[in-house]
């Protein structure tokens, strides 16, 4: 049986030793939490939950919501924005969670699967990059709260 590294332990190893990104190692924990009050909120609404900054590692987050009504899905992605060479990347309304049924009161794991943006590292211009929380399927009402977890330095 051999032994193989990943790329940042072979930067360690190497001789002279390559530094790593501090949002691969060493680097401190950070959390971004969003939360809206949803009254009658209508299908197919965007709601800004908060901004990350350029060069952030995500890690892992959660949606948690109160039962917001029959036929309502929620998904959780980013809004449009704009990457360091300035260009302009789409809204992509489920990038860490894709839409499911919100009608029961529940907390889920989001971006817990490389396909669903664990470890993605933010590249976005000075004005960040902004997760959404997207209801869809009917009106809805209650808390809709997004935790995420990131590393940037």
């Amino acid at each position: 049986m051999g032994t193989v590294y990943s790329t940042q332990r072979t930067n360690t190893r190497a001789n002279p030793a390559v530094m790593n990104k501090a949002n691969e190692l060493g680097g401190r924990v950070r959390v971004a939490w969003g939360q809206y009050e949803a009254s009658s909120l209508s299908a197919d609404e965007v709601i800004e939950m908060f901004t990350l900054p350029d060069g952030a590692r995500i890690l892992h987050g959660y949606l948690a919501h109160d039962a917001l009504g029959s036929s309502t899905t929620l998904s959780v992605g980013h809004a449009a924005y704009k990457n360091a060479d300035g260009t302009t990347v789409a809204l992509d309304a489920d990038e860490f969670k894709a839409a499911a049924a919100s009608t029961s009161a529940q907390k889920v794991d989001i971006c817990n699967t490389l396909a669903l943006g664990s470890g993605t590292e933010i590249d976005a211009d000075e004005d960040g990059y902004t997760v959404t929380a997207t209801l869809a399927g009917a009106a809805g009402t209650g808390t809709i709260e997004v935790t995420m977890f990131y590393v940037v330095d």
